[in-house]
């Protein structure tokens, strides 16, 4: 039995795991990017869910696959450049994460399983037919791991276009501009900013507290880690033992969306060029 064909794919559809096999085999043909959001279930402090990387990275990701849709609905697909629609792929929800496994909650993978995951995926999808994948990582102890994932990919797969991108280093210009403390980072002023604009009911407000905040409250290993490179690392109860940095109180969801359109704004550049390749 020949099995049918579309012509086009139902276009309320962002996410890959709603799309039907038929619409599958259509959206190969077309001007396709997928977005692998990853992330970490690990602690962020009293106040923030083991969640937010993940959180972040979808939020990120599905704004990013609907502007990439209008982009195609206004456009003539035929002749247009750059234009073309994404479709946001299952989370990857858990991370490199030893670095917080001292504190409650976090569920961390070995650094060579997580490339493993991330390069099974992205090859699969490479072997079936698409072309581009964007991963949207919310946890920065990821970046290394995809950095590894890509150079893999290369030598598998040459001509899949495989790009990542972290979330909060993005925003440099909206994180400058925050109230921000001497250190600051995890679970700190920007992460909860961002969650507070995502979703309030996420934070946990009454019970955010500070935690490192100035270099001279830290030992002198912990102290050393925080130079840039030469780079060294320790696990987070090391820096405070609700293992924030920086102090969330000061957060607030006008800032958060502030750093999230600028991500956003970055990101969409960057997938409209992706898309004219």
């Amino acid at each position: 039995m020949t099995r049918p064909q579309i012509e086009t794919i139902r276009p309320h559809i962002r996410r890959y795991g709603d799309l039907t096999s038929l619409e599958i085999e259509r959206a190969k043909q077309e001007n396709t990017l997928l977005i692998l959001p990853v992330g970490a279930t690990e602690q962020h402090g009293d106040g923030l869910p083991l969640s937010t990387d993940n959180i972040r990275a979808e939020h990120v990701a599905m704004r990013l696959a609907e502007d990439l849709a209008a982009d195609a609905d206004s456009s003539d697909s035929d002749s247009a450049e750059g234009s073309g629609r994404a479709f946001v792929l299952p989370t990857i929800g858990y991370g490199i994460s030893p670095h917080h496994t001292e504190l409650p909650g976090t569920i961390s993978l070995d650094p060579r399983l997580f490339v493993d995951i991330v390069t099974s995926v992205a090859g699969q999808l490479a072997d079936a037919g698409f072309r581009r994948i964007l991963v949207i990582t919310g946890h920065g102890g990821n970046i290394a791991g995809l950095g590894v994932a890509a150079q893999v990919l290369l030598a598998s797969h040459p001509d899949l276009v495989f790009a990542h991108s972290p979330v909060s280093a993005l925003a440099t210009e909206a994180s400058a501009a925050l109230p921000r403390t001497e250190v600051s980072g995890h679970c700190g002023e920007s992460e909860t900013s961002q969650v507070l604009a995502i979703d309030p009911a996420l934070v946990d407000s009454p019970h955010l507290s500070p935690g490192a905040t100035s270099l001279g409250e830290l030992s002198p290993r912990a102290r050393l880690s925080r130079t840039k490179t030469p780079a060294s690392a320790v696990t987070f109860d090391r820096y405070a033992e609700n293992g924030v940095l920086g102090d969330p109180r000061t957060a607030t969801a006008e800032d958060g969306q502030r750093i999230l359109d600028e991500i956003h704004t970055k990101l969409l550049d960057y997938s409209r060029r992706l898309l004219e390749l």
